[in-house]
């Protein structure tokens, strides 16, 4: 492929501002970088908390970092990617959502390179910054040293695949830390496209019975599609919620709680629904501010354990896109993706994936 002197990216200006398209320069890669043509990108939650101006994000930025694309071209030193298979110019590829400074005491000593000192995630960079291109509302994206690849498979679309970067990733790491057994109860607050991942990545790691909560009826019904057993209303009175959970999760209650809705208020009923020596996972509340008052008593005498997810580590993109690849029929996840925008109608796409219009809106340049 041909490497053009510039692309064009949907730069956000500043919150709730219609987004500008602009052209920036484009370089040759560096060492240990590719140069990729984006294929699709998806807007995740995190993306519309930007955009509202509810989580810090640096203006004039490049949002989006549920990315796939094709190699335009490869610098020295990036022959491979994370499970040793050769990369190629024209090779459909996904990539973390993050990359690190370098090798550092979280990533070496305590496993956790998702939390390193100075990591970086794409789509979340001024545009300002070189290269510029490091975002997914864009022509072009450029995979920046020290970010894991993986390639892409034929038979997985671009629909099925761009969400594993995050949305599935994510999943990944939150069921595991849910602890979930053959035979588990679990109940997923929240329906939006992580719940659904989630119930479904539940019951491929054994669960019995997945108890899905939402406020959207729309979303309740399109659960059962992806693993969900049971779909109640989140905006119904909490102790008929409780008394609803308790008659199908007989005799102790729940395994494990995950939330992912977002909503801070959503925690105390969490924590009065899982099981004595349960678990609760928290991985919704990504903005700032998500103040909520609880009963910590509740956490001590009820023996529950409390995990919070942020990220993920490398390992659970190879498990998302496998997981995928697996499990795409049996579960229609390209559905998912249920809009297709082009990069002059990214604020319509936002506005769009917002007002929950869409599930999953995707931006294809």
């Amino acid at each position: 492929m041909t490497i053009p002197a510039s692309g064009r990216i949907a730069v956000y200006t500043a919150p709730n501002t219609p987004f500008q398209v602009q052209a920036y320069p484009i370089r040759a890669p560096h060492a240990n970088e590719a140069l990729v043509k984006v294929s699709m990108s998806t807007i995740c939650r995190s993306d519309i908390h930007s955009y509202h101006g509810h989580r810090p994000s640096p203006c004039p930025g490049l949002l989006g970092h549920e990315i796939v694309g094709r190699i335009v071209a490869l610098g020295e030193g990036l022959t491979h990617d994370m499970r040793g298979d050769p990369l190629s110019v024209n090779d459909r590829i996904t990539w973390s959502e993050f990359f690190i400074p370098g090798e550092n005491y979280f990533s070496e000593v305590l496993d956790l390179p998702q939390k390193s000192h100075g990591v970086e995630k794409y789509g979340h960079m001024a545009v300002t910054t070189a290269p510029h291109h490091h975002g997914g509302f864009a022509e072009y994206c450029y995979v920046l040293p020290k970010s894991w690849i993986l390639r892409l498979p034929d038979d997985i679309t671009d629909a099925e695949a761009t969400p594993v970067n995050c949305g599935v990733a994510t999943m990944v790491a939150v069921t595991e830390a849910a602890n979930i057994r053959l035979g588990s109860t679990v109940v997923i607050q929240g329906l939006g496209l992580l719940g659904l991942y989630g119930a479904a990545l539940a019951k491929s790691r054994g669960a019995r019975t997945v108890i899905g909560l939402d406020v959207n009826p729309k979303r309740c019904e399109q659960s059962k599609r992806f693993g969900v057993d049971i779909a109640l209303d989140a905006s119904s009175d909490p102790q008929k919620l409780l008394k609803d959970i308790e008659a199908h999760c007989k005799p102790e209650g729940p395994d494990a709680v995950i939330e992912v809705c977002g909503v801070a208020d959503a925690l105390p009923l969490g924590i009065e629904m899982v099981r004595i020596g349960g678990t609760y996972v928290i991985a919704g509340l990504v903005s700032p501010g998500a103040n909520v008052t609880l009963d910590a008593n509740r956490l001590v005498k009820k023996m529950i354990t409390l995990r919070g997810v942020h990220n993920y580590h490398p390992r659970h993109l190879i498990e998302a896109l496998d997981f995928v690849v697996k499990n795409k029929v049996h579960y229609p996840f390209a559905d998912l993706v249920d809009a297709q925008y082009s990069l002059d109608e990214v604020t319509q796409a936002m506005s769009d994936a917002a007002s929950q219009r869409v599930l999953r809106a995707a931006i294809v340049p």
